[in-house]
Formats: structure tokens, sequence, C-alpha cells
């Protein structure tokens, strides 16, 4: 089972448009809006180097923006 983290922000066109294809999919997904929580965006920088979202976690695999090739492979579909 995958587990999926999304990190967000409320303004985000990709972010929702990612969102709403997770739950098409059926995939459930945690999401964590860094716009309120500092040490969050903090993390998501340091481990992609990236500042924008949406950063999509799947099992530990990092993938900035909404990438569907890359987030199917890293689910394994």
């Amino acid at each position: 089972m995958s587990r999926v983290k999304i990190y967000t922000t409320p303004t985000c066109t990709y972010c929702t448009m990612a969102k709403n294809w997770f739950r098409q999919q059926h995939i459930d997904f945690t999401e964590i809006n860094i716009a309120r929580d500092t040490k969050r965006a903090e993390e998501v920088m340091r481990k992609t180097g990236q500042a924008g979202v949406p950063v999509i976690d799947v099992n530990g695999k990092m993938i900035v923006g909404f990438n569907k090739p890359e987030i199917e492979r890293a689910l394994h579909r």
C-alpha cells in the first residue's frame, strides 16, 4: 500500500489538480499545507531543493510538480 503526502498551498492550482486526480484514482493521501506550517515548508525545501508546490511524496520518493507519469511510476501502476 502506498503512502502519499502532498505538500500544498491554498492558492496553488496544480495542488488542487493533483488532489482531485488522487481522489478520482481512489488513492488516499495526506495533505500538508506548507503555508501554515513553516517547519514542513523548510523540510520539503531541504529534501527537494525546490520552493514550488505541489511536492508529492510517494513512499519517500519526492516528485516536484503534478507530473502524472512520474507519480504513476512511483505508485507502480
